[in-house]
Parts: C-alpha cells; sequence; structure tokens
C-alpha cells in the first residue's frame, strides 16, 4: 500500500511530485510513484449544499419558509469536478495513509477535510505545512511531517466560517429578495464592506467645501532663500489674506525659533497579502484579485516568492539564515546583483524587530523571494516580483539619514513657519533611486509604503520641502521677506475608495487607523482574510453593487438601497464593520483552541432568526427603489424607464432549483451603466458594445457611455468623468473601435505634465487604464 498524497492544484502537485517521486509515472490526473502517489483537488471539490436538497419547496423562494437552518449540513460535490473526486476516491482504496498538501491555512484545511468527510475517509492523516514550493522546503517538509490532528481546531474555524456564510447568506438574500421583490444578495462580510462603502458615499455627498487661503512667503538670508506657511487660524476672507501678504512683503523680520532634528528613516516593512495588494493597486492599478492570482502564480507555477496569502508582516528566528541564503543566490541577478553587492547582512538579524518578530508570525512568515530564479515571467508577474524582491533587499541597507530644520519666522508680528527636510544618507532608498513610482513624497512619509494619499490641502506633507542640498540659517541674523503669495484653496471631500483604501479599510475593520503597532492588532479581527478579501470585492461588483470609474470604487443605486433596507429593518449588526469584524477575530481564537465553535455557530443561528424576524415586519421596497439612473428625456422617448424590468428578476429566479445560480444572476440585473435604450438610428450612437457576444450599440448617457442591451444583463460602461478630465465621443469611439485613443496630456497643478493614452482595459465592463508614452 501506498501514501496519497493530496494537494489543493495540479502545479502544486506536481511540484511535490518531482521531489519525492521524481520517477512517477504521469497517469494525467495523478502521479504515481514507489511509495507515493500524488494527486490534487483542483481547488473546492466540495461545497455546502444548497437549500432545495434539504427539501424540494425550497426550489421557490418563500420567505415563509425562512428561516433555514440545518441540523446538519449536507456536502455536495462540485459537479466540473466530479471526475476528479472520483479519481481520489479510487486511489484512496489503494492507500494506507493520507498527506493533506494543500494550502497551509484556513481554506486549504477546509478543502481537505470536506474531501474526507465526504469520502468517508479513514486513514491516518499526516500534514505538510510549507511556505513556499523550492524543492529544498519541500524536501524538508517531508521530512517534519505533522499529524493532522494538530491542526483540528484550524479545521473547526474553517468549518465554522463556512456554515455561517451559508446561514447568513442564505438566509439573508432570500429574506430580502421576496420581502422586497428584488434580487438582493447579503452576506456575513460583503454586506459590512458595502457598508463601508456606502457610508464613504453619504460622507462624500453630504460635504460642503470650504473657500480659503494660503499665505506663503519667500524668504531670504544671504545665501539661503526658503519658504514658509503663515501661521494662523483658517483665512476664508481674501481681503484679510490679501492684506497680510502686503503688510509683510518686502519687510524685515527675524527668526523667532530654529530647531535641527537628525532622523532615520527605516525600511517599511515585508509583504503581507494585503499591504501588497495595496501598493500594486495604487503603483499598477491592479485589483486585489489579479495581484492575488499573480502572487499565486509566482509562488505555485515560478516557484520565486514564498506562499502568498499570509497576514504578517516579519518572519521566525529560523527564516533569518534562509534570508541570507537568498541573498547571496542573487549576487549573479543581472536586475538585482548590483543591489546585493552593496547589502549587509549584519542589518539583518535576529535583533531586529523591524523583520524578525516571531509573536506577530503564525501559520505563515511574510512574502519573500525564494532561492530560485526567475524564468518567464510575464509582464505583470515582473512588476510584482520587482515589488518582492526590492522590499526584501531594502531590509539589508542602512537606515536613510536626515537634518529636519524647523523655522519659526516672524516679520511684522506674522509668523511664518518652514520645515525643511535634509537628505544626509540615502540608505535602503537607494534601491529605489531609480523607481519613477512611488514619488519621493510617497516613500518618505508613510511608515508601511501602503499608506493611501487621502491628506486635502493645507496638510503637514504640503509644508514640508525635501531637498538633499545643504541648508542653514542663523537665528541671529535678519530675514527678508522678498515675496509673498496668496493662493485659494478649497477643503476637500473623504475620496471615494479605491480596492487599495477599501482593503486597507477592511483589514482594520473599518477604523481609521494609522497608528502602525494598532493596525496590526486589529489583523484578528478585520473584515474576511487576506485570502478572500479580493473576492469580496469581486462579489460586490457581479452583484451589481458598486460600479469601478477608473480606481475609484462607487456604490449604485441598488447598493445604496439594499444598505438602507438592511439597516431600515434593525438589523444595523449585518452591516457593521466591527462587530463582524468582531466575528472574524472570534474565528481566530477558534483556529487557536481559544473559542468554542459550537458556541460561535450558536450566536449566528440566534442573529439569524433576528433577520427573519425583524425583516418580516418590514415595508416592502417602492418599486422605483432600484431604478438605474434615466437616461435624458429624448434618449428615452417611448422606452421603459431604466429600472422597471427588475421586478422580473427575482419571480424568474425564485423558480430556480438553485439559490446560487439566482446569486449569481444578480449582477445582469443589478450593475449600474449610463446607457440608453434608444434604437440604433438615433444620432447618439456612438458604435457597436465591444463586449464579447453582445451586439448592442453603444450611447451616451447623463454620466456615461453605456449599451443598450443594459436590460438584457450587459455592464459595459465607460464614465464621462474618467482619469480627471471629461471624455468626449471622439475619444470613446476610438476606445470602443481600436481599444484606445490618442497621445492625451495629463498632469494638472503640481503634477508634472506627461502623455498617456488611455486604454480600454476590460471590453466586458468598460474599464479603463492609463498607458504612458
Amino acid at each position: 500500500m501506498k501514501t496519497l498524497v493530496i494537494a489543493e492544484k495540479p502545479d502544486m502537485g506536481r511540484n511535490i511530485a518531482a521531489v519525492i517521486e521524481p520517477k512517477a509515472q504521469n497517469r494525467r490526473s495523478y502521479l504515481e510513484g514507489d511509495n507515493y502517489i500524488i494527486t490534487w483537488a483542483i481547488g473546492h471539490l466540495i461545497g455546502l449544499a444548497e437549500p432545495d436538497l434539504y427539501d424540494d419547496k425550497y426550489k421557490k423562494w418563500r420567505f415563509g419558509d425562512l428561516p433555514i437552518i440545518p441540523d446538519d449540513f449536507k456536502l455536495l460535490p462540485n459537479p466540473r469536478t466530479k471526475d476528479q473526486l472520483q479519481v481520489i476516491e479510487e486511489l484512496a482504496t489503494r492507500s494506507n495513509a493520507l498527506v493533506n498538501a494543500c494550502d497551509a491555512g484556513r481554506e486549504g484545511q477546509h478543502i481537505f477535510s470536506l474531501i474526507v468527510r465526504h469520502l468517508h475517509l479513514e486513514q491516518p492523516v499526516k500534514r505538510l505545512w510549507i511556505s513556499d514550493l523550492t524543492a529544498e522546503t519541500i524536501r524538508k517538509g517531508f521530512d517534519q511531517l505533522k499529524d493532522n490532528t494538530e491542526y483540528d481546531n484550524l479545521t473547526q474555524a474553517a468549518r465554522a466560517r463556512s456554515e455561517a456564510d451559508w446561514l447568513i447568506g442564505m438566509n439573508g438574500s432570500r429574506a430580502f429578495t421576496t420581502k422586497h421583490n428584488e434580487l438582493l444578495s447579503v452576506g456575513r462580510v460583503q454586506t459590512p464592506v458595502l457598508a463601508l462603502i456606502y457610508d464613504r458615499q453619504k460622507q462624500i455627498e453630504a460635504f460642503d467645501s470650504l473657500k480659503f487661503y494660503d499665505i506663503t512667503g519667500l524668504f531670504a538670508q544671504q545665501d539661503t532663500q526658503y519658504r514658509g506657511i503663515w501661521q494662523g487660524e483658517r483665512l476664508t476672507d481674501p481681503e484679510k489674506a490679501e492684506a497680510i501678504a502686503a503688510k509683510v512683503k518686502g519687510k524685515t523680520g527675524t527668526i523667532a525659533s530654529y530647531e535641527v532634528k537628525d532622523t532615520k528613516e527605516y525600511p517599511f516593512k515585508l509583504y503581507d497579502l494585503t499591504l501588497l495588494q495595496r501598493e500594486a493597486n495604487g503603483k499598477f492599478s491592479f485589483s486585489a484579485k489579479k495581484t492575488l492570482d499573480t502572487a499565486q502564480a509566482l509562488y505555485e507555477k515560478h516557484k520565486v516568492i514564498s506562499y502568498p496569502r499570509t497576514n504578517s508582516n516579519y518572519v521566525n528566528e529560523q527564516n533569518i539564515p534562509e534570508m541570507h541564503k537568498i541573498l547571496d543566490a542573487m549576487r549573479s541577478s543581472p536586475d538585482y546583483g548590483d543591489f546585493v553587492k552593496d547589502a549587509n547582512k549584519k542589518f539583518v538579524t535576529t535583533n531586529n524587530k523591524n523583520v524578525c518578530n516571531p509573536s506577530k508570525v503564525e501559520d505563515h512568515h511574510a512574502i519573500m523571494p525564494t532561492m530560485k530564479k526567475p524564468q518567464g515571467l510575464s509582464p505583470d508577474e515582473r512588476k510584482l516580483y520587482d515589488l518582492i524582491v526590492k522590499r526584501f533587499l531594502s531590509h539589508f541597507y542602512p537606515a536613510a539619514e536626515y537634518k529636519v530644520h524647523t523655522v519659526m519666522t516672524e516679520v511684522e508680528k506674522e509668523s511664518f513657519k518652514t520645515t525643511v527636510k535634509q537628505l544626509i544618507s540615502l540608505g535602503w532608498k537607494v534601491i529605489y533611486s531609480a523607481d519613477s513610482s512611488p514619488s519621493p513624497k510617497s516613500t518618505t512619509t508613510s511608515k508601511d509604503n501602503g499608506k493611501d494619499k487621502e491628506d486635502g490641502p493645507g496638510s503637514a506633507e504640503d509644508e514640508e520641502q525635501e531637498t538633499d542640498a545643504p541648508f542653514e540659517v542663523d537665528p541671529q541674523q535678519p530675514v527678508i521677506c522678498s515675496d509673498v503669495e496668496v493662493k485659494a484653496k478649497e477643503t476637500q471631500p473623504p475620496k471615494h475608495f479605491t480596492e487599495g483604501t477599501l482593503l486597507k479599510a477592511m483589514e482594520s475593520a473599518g477604523k481609521q487607523i494609522e497608528d502602525e503597532e494598532l493596525r496590526d492588532a486589529m489583523k484578528d479581527s478585520g473584515l474576511g482574510t487576506p485570502a478572500t478579501r479580493a473576492a469580496t470585492i469581486e462579489r460586490l461588483k457581479q452583484v451589481g453593487y458598486v460600479d469601478m470609474q477608473g480606481k475609484r470604487i462607487v456604490i449604485t443605486p441598488k447598493g445604496r438601497t439594499a444598505i438602507e433596507l438592511i439597516r431600515g429593518a434593525g438589523v444595523e449588526l449585518l452591516t457593521s464593520p466591527e462587530m463582524t469584524g468582531q466575528w472574524e477575530r472570534r474565528l481566530t481564537e477558534i483556529s487557536r483552541g481559544q473559542a468554542s465553535a459550537d458556541a460561535f455557530m450558536g450566536n449566528v443561528k440566534k442573529f439569524t432568526w433576528a433577520i427573519i424576524d425583524k425583516v418580516k415586519l418590514q415595508r416592502p421596497a417602492a418599486k422605483n427603489a432600484f431604478a438605474k439612473p434615466e437616461p435624458p428625456a429624448k434618449e428615452a422617448k417611448g422606452k421603459k424607464k431604466a429600472g422597471t424590468d427588475g421586478d422580473a428578476a427575482p419571480k424568474k429566479a425564485r423558480s430556480s432549483a438553485s439559490s446560487s445560480s439566482k446569486a449569481k444572476g444578480a449582477s445582469a440585473n443589478s450593475t449600474s451603466t449610463a446607457g440608453s435604450s434608444q434604437s440604433p438610428a438615433q444620432p447618439s450612437t456612438i458604435g457597436i458594445c465591444p463586449s464579447p457576444g453582445c451586439g448592442g450599440h453603444i450611447f451616451m448617457g447623463r454620466k456615461g457611455y453605456g449599451c443598450s442591451h443594459y436590460k438584457s444583463g450587459c455592464g459595459f460602461v465607460i464614465w464621462k468623468e474618467s482619469f480627471d478630465r471629461t471624455l468626449t465621443d471622439t475619444m470613446v469611439k476610438a476606445l470602443i473601435e481600436k481599444g484606445k485613443t490618442g497621445k492625451l496630456k495629463f498632469g494638472k497643478g503640481d503634477e508634472e505634465a506627461y502623455e498617456a493614452r488611455i486604454v480600454l482595459k476590460n471590453e466586458a465592463t468598460g474599464e479603463l487604464e492609463l498607458e504612458r508614452v
């Protein structure tokens, strides 16, 4: 009898086989050697059964049948992968032992446990727990296999998460859908994330802009010139601002105080998945899902990075020698060899708590490169790999050193503040000195380089001046105010979420936490996990609750109404990021053996009952509550309004045998577009919809260009306001016919001007991106 090794995916299985059974025979769906048979799960082979498999009455969605709370949850094989499940079942009959080689995390544990439960496998199980797929790590992992029972708590947490999501999702979605006659998807994690977007949208809409005036003085003392910001109450009267400017211009002043402080800036933390997703979104406009998929390919296919689905930014003590070996392996790299030549291993030690902090490492350490040299990486894979390598290398360099000069200048009893940050030694930042992104400003002001730029005008960062030239003033000598500038500014509303800033909010359960240590402490109570957050964002898009306008996430009328109905029903808990974050913390405690899965599920069942009881008392929503924005009157003439078909969707979907197929259909009836239902003969037709298989026509609506087939489910839309400019019909025509515009100029204010084309990134949705030229 042989040992059956079950990996999560084929690539992982083949990597393992190459090490433990290099001469194994390839049987297409498994590999067999002398001692081991290696096969794979191809992701989720088994899931929780739909309600109709408990009782035929659940094939129709009726409020009176709720809540649905099974005594025991039934398992159902995925029909698309049932052949592979059968392969595993047959191989298990020829095996006397099993090795769980699925991803080393909660979901990997869940995938394996479902297979064992469904197939009633009784063989003893060992657990392979590794953080990368290099031959050395796989070999070492098999030498140190652990008993799978050591991970029983993790299995319980995974099962509780899955069943809790089923109870909230199935019951919540059916309750709100049948009550309001509109397909409404509800989820334990997705709903509070949608609430974050809703609340930000309301803040933006309620914001009342205030015009104010900044006064900047230009001062000279011998050969030194510097700028200072006037200090005082915010000025809203332009005449007062001009009067102060006239009062000090050309006058002699004194230096009231002058302080010089030596400061150091240490390398940014190593990446966890969320931080990597945030930075890739900011730099490359990668979606969270794209970053996850790309990182998984670097790990699984190319084996050039460690396990990516981690929530740790640190390593264990035993990883330090490994980091030194990885550094040595990069000495011959054409891309990074020069950086390795100047790197110093003395900075990466067990005493460096910025790198090595075992108390903050649980299942997996931070993302790092491996010793394997990259080959055949795609452009996107190369970009992500470059981020990871440079972050890794930066820790082998000293801190960047600065002198921060703070000058208070007084002229005619008016005070001006100057902060000059003088570079003394570039240190680790030499690795980024050739990069065009991020800018020096963003790389020197963030603790973790995942900070999202949301500072408004007049912030402290606007006042700070950076220079690598010597700076010095004599506090005993007078200064001349040679010039004064009065600049009108406006207070800015909160910014729309991007995927990067939303990931940050999800990580800290919605709290705006800048303190690095406190944010780390909140990781256990965030919304979802690093591995699931990307899928949650994608889900909100698919069901039509949010749209993308460039990088901005914008809530749709359907998403807005969904939150208002849920809160209006009195189940605010379902929209609470903090409370749902606490549920996630409880799941983490279950995985550590610190909390009871039964107690957690008992509370989830009580909450499920509360949802049904409160929705029962709610009035049905008005028929037009979910309506899409109406197109201009002349375009809508003689046609139904853009949301009048919404009522038919739930009735049609309720005849479906599966609530999951119903949920998947949500996006077809809810994606908000700016399209018109006008006939192609009208002059406002821009062109044929580029969405594959659509065949509709693109029309100009109030806020964007949408497809005439939007009622049939086409979600294509190009927003007029994109990348801080208003698109024209000519630009949109070029986008849908050629896939890109001609060269355009970008950059405003102090931003350096550059040329770029707007490119149609996704033909199905109309998502755009910039391509610099």
